[in-house]
Formats: C-alpha cells, structure tokens, sequence
C-alpha cells in the first residue's frame, strides 16, 4: 500500500512553552523540544550572520572605503559565511528532521536523543570560540593563508572547526539511528520507508561519513599554527594542495547536509498542503540514494582550476558533477508534478507555507540550472572562477531554496509549537519581500560575475557595471534583511497575542483522486 503522504504532519496543537518546565525544555527528550531548540539557536544564528551580510553590504554600496577597512571586513566575510553554513543551515535543516520523524516513521521519539543534546552544546560552545577569536581566513579558511594572516586568537577559531565536525557527526546519529529503527520495527523493504525516512538515512549518512574530515582538518589547522606538525604550511615542508582535498571532501558535501533534511520535510509538507499524494516515491527514494553516492565523488570541482590537479582527475571530476544534476533534477520534477497533477485549491494558494514552498523550488531551478557551468573545467577556469558568479550559486542554493524552506518550515510549524497562528498579513509582506529580494540579488550576482567582478574584495574599481550592479546589490540585501525583521517581529508578537488555534491549522481540502472525505475549506487564522 503506498504510503499518503498528505494524511502525515499533524499533530495536536499545543503550547510546548507552556507544557514543558524551563527544565524539560533543555533536557527533554521529545523530538518535538529537540527540534525547537535547535531550530531556535539557528535562527538566532541566521540573525548574526544576516547582521555580517548587512555589514558587508553597507561597505559595498559604492567604491572605496566607506565605513570599514579591509580587515574587519574580511571578519564580517568569515563570520558570515561559516555562521550561514556551519551554524545556521545544518543545524536548523537537521532540526526540523528530528521534529517531523516521529510523525512520519510513526516512532515513538527519534533515536540516540543523547547525541542531540551533545550536538547542540557543542555546536554552541564552537560558536562561542568562533566569536572571540574574530578569523579573518574567510569561510573556507585555505590553508597556509589561514595560518598566517589571522589574529593570535585564532587557535579558538582552529578548535571551533573541531567542535563543529563533532556537533555535525553527532547530529548525524539520530538521523541514521531513526531510520534504522523505522526498518526494526515495521518489517517493511527499504523501497517503502516514507521518503522523510530516506531523507534521515542519506543525511545521516552525509553528516556521519563528511564531518569527521571536518574535525580533523580544524585539527590539523591547529597542530600547523602551534608548529606542532606541519602537514598543510609549505614554507616547513607541508603542501596545501592536501588542504584541499580534506577540506573540500567535507565541503562539498556540507552543501548536501542541510539540503537533504529539508528536501525530506518538503515531501512531507507539500502534498500535506495540496490535499493529495505525492506524484512519485521511487524516484525520490532514486534520487535519495544516488545523491549519497555521486555526492562524494565531486569534491575537486571546487579547485578544478588548480593546475597542480591531474587533468584525468579534473576530467573525472567534471563527468560526476554533471551526473550530480540527476538526482537533483529528480526531486524538482516529482515536485513540480506533485503540483501539476491536480487543481491546487485557494485554500493551499493562501498558506504562507505553501507561497515560501514554492519560491524554494524556483529558487533551487534557478541555482541547479547553472550548475553545469560551474563544473565544466574550462568555463569555470577561463571565465567564472573567484567571480561574483560563484557566490551567486550557491547563495541560490542556500540563501533561496534553504533559507525559503527555512520560514516554510518554521511558519508551518508554529501553530503546532505555539498553539497560535501568526499574522497572515505580516507573513505575506515577509514573502514578497524575500521573493523579489533573494531573486534579485542572486541574478545581481550572476551579472557581475559576467563582468568579472572579483570575490572576497572590500573595495572595487569605480567601472559603471560594477558601481550600479554593487548599489542595487545592496539594495536586494536591505530588502531581505527588512523582510527577517518582519518575521520576528511576527514570530515575537504571535507566541503571545495570536490567536489561539483549535483543531487542524492547515484546513485544505482533499484532492486525493479516490479522497472519500473532503475537509472543509476555511480562511487561515489572523
């Protein structure tokens, strides 16, 4: 029998403040508090890391020297962009996995909760480091540059790296450990596990084998800086072409680590939101586990213009990025026709979690459909390499399909958490806010990574497609940064003042081809 996905994700609405002691929030156990709590700490993250992003672009409105100098803008750079993909995406992505698999696996709780717990007060005291030691090495912190430029404190950041890796393996283990019970006790083939169960299984998987390499490049990083070895510093006998291969075999899978969670939350919530199943199982169980496979063998595409790198390998390299696209492309179809196969009623078309859903999956089109370029050797070599056409990418990947997926997520699952509805109104002008915001300044992005405008760069040559593309650049960046003000402003008034929900708070109806029963359509709670 196939699973129904659209008869999954509701739960009784219910106050988890007001049920649970202060006590309990921070020990419980529950999957649902498990999740809270790290969606929280993430989102407190997104804020610091939106707090960067507004830095940088306030400097970068015009050329020159505006307001801050190259090094505290490169600590603006760094802090950004490991908090937007260590501290933010994984933990926030993993987070909302852990708060829907009971439901979906129909478990009793998620497995190991002690490693979740571990997870987040690791990831909480590398934060910590993070902050105090202020790198200036940018996010992928390249190695020697990393040992050499950076602040006498910077052996903090070395061993945030390490407590990072551990807090991403221990977060992996609930995951892998949740599916593997779901097998346990139903009894069931593999190729019938709800594909929230495939997303924890790949994502665990992702998180269990990659971060380790994370722990020990911080390590090594650490032992280099206190001269204790000298694996990655060339001028005592190391060789940094090493730092890329360890580094990048964590990084490029970091990219999946938060994708996959909430690719498997997607399955669950949209056919959940049109009142009808999804369109296909088997291929995004295809898609699942061919991601896992190619997805550690791509890595070398990030350095690809290095010529120290063999051709063969380059060649290699390119062939399996392209096969990437695949599975990728699998997931976005069975979407798309999930949507397309029947009438999606204006109930669904007036939920804020549908309208972010959807601007996720336009957004992962527009990031996935320039991936090709990326990874061939020559046009990444000749003409987009260390352009704005590479923070581009993945800021469509992260920025649009995560970040989207982030307030889908949260927006649907605050009623369930709060026992309250948000402001419709407040939400809608947070959606398009970000809608034209975040495409606007991906596709700024792409431009002036045509014109050849350099990465990581505090000042810029005064060249009119550079000066107008940076000013309207700045301008999408003030918009989405308004758009989160408006979100907390709304998620802090509704805990308190927004109107209690009973019952079902996504009232859609049935449009399942054999749906017996039809739910009556109703406006969402103010």
């Amino acid at each position: 029998m196939q699973y129904q996905y659209h008869k999954s994700l509701n739960w009784p609405v219910e106050d988890l403040f007001a049920t649970f002691s202060f006590r309990q929030l921070i020990t419980s156990s529950d999957a649902r508090v498990l999740g809270v709590k790290g969606m929280l700490l993430a989102l407190i993250m997104m804020g610091i890391g939106g707090i960067m992003a507004m830095t940088m672009r306030l400097e970068l409105m015009e050329p020159g020297i505006q307001f801050i100098e190259s090094k505290p803008y490169i600590n603006a750079v760094t802090i950004h962009g490991l908090i937007m993909v260590l501290a933010y995406s994984v933990p926030f992505a993993t987070a909302a996995l852990y708060f829907i698999l009971p439901n979906t696996l129909e478990l009793d709780g998620i497995s190991s909760p002690w490693a979740a717990h571990m997870s987040f007060l690791t990831l909480i005291i590398g934060g910590v480091l993070l902050f105090i030691s202020r790198p200036d090495f940018t996010w992928s912190f390249y190695a020697p540059l990393s040992l050499r430029v950076a602040t006498d404190m910077v052996w903090m950041a070395h061993i945030a790296i390490i407590l990072v890796g551990i807090s991403e393996f221990l977060g992996g283990i609930p995951l892998l450990g949740t599916a593997l019970a779901w097998k346990k006790k139903s009894g069931q083939n593999w190729i019938d596990m709800p594909l929230s169960g495939w997303s924890a299984l790949t994502g665990g998987l992702f998180l269990i084998v990659s971060a380790p390499m994370l722990s020990l490049v911080g390590l090594l990083m650490l032992t280099d800086f206190l001269q204790i070895t000298a694996i990655y510093e060339p001028a005592r006998g190391g060789d940094a072409l090493t730092f890329l291969f360890m580094s990048w075999f964590y990084g490029h899978p970091a990219v999946y680590l938060p994708l996959v969670p909430l690719v498997g939350v997607l399955y669950h919530m949209l056919p959940r939101l049109l009142g009808r199943n999804l369109w296909s199982h088997k291929s995004g169980v295809i898609a699942f586990s061919t991601m896992f496979i190619l997805g550690f063998g791509v890595w070398v595409h990030h350095f690809q213009p290095n010529f120290t790198v063999h051709n063969l390998v380059n060649f290699f390299f390119q062939f399996m990025t392209m096969l990437i696209i695949i599975p990728s492309s699998l997931h976005v179809f069975n979407w798309v026709a999930s949507m397309w196969q029947g009438q999606i009623s204006e109930e669904t078309r007036a939920t804020i979690p549908f309208k972010f859903i959807c601007g996720a999956v336009f957004m992962i089109i527009v990031g996935g459909v320039n991936g090709y370029l990326n990874g061939n050797i020559a046009v990444d070599t000749d003409f987009i390499h260390n352009t704005y056409w590479l923070p581009a990418h993945f800021h469509a990947m992260f920025l649009g399909f995560i970040g989207m997926m982030t307030m889908a997520v949260f927006y649907f699952l605050f009623p369930y958490i709060t026992g309250r509805m948000f402001s419709q109104k407040l939400a809608n002008l947070h959606f398009w806010l970000w809608m034209p915001g975040i495409f606007s300044q991906v596709m700024l992005m792409f431009w002036l990574g045509l014109t050849y405008h350099p990465r990581w760069v505090v000042d810029y040559l005064p060249l009119p497609e550079w000066v107008t593309g940076q000013f309207w650049l700045s301008i999408a960046g003030f918009v989405n940064g308004f758009g989160f003000l408006i979100f907390l402003y709304n998620i802090l008034i509704s805990v308190r003042s927004g109107k209690p929900v009973e019952g079902d708070p996504w009232p859609v109806p049935d449009t399942s081809i054999d749906g017996a029963s039809k739910q009556p359509a109703t406006e969402p709670a103010e």
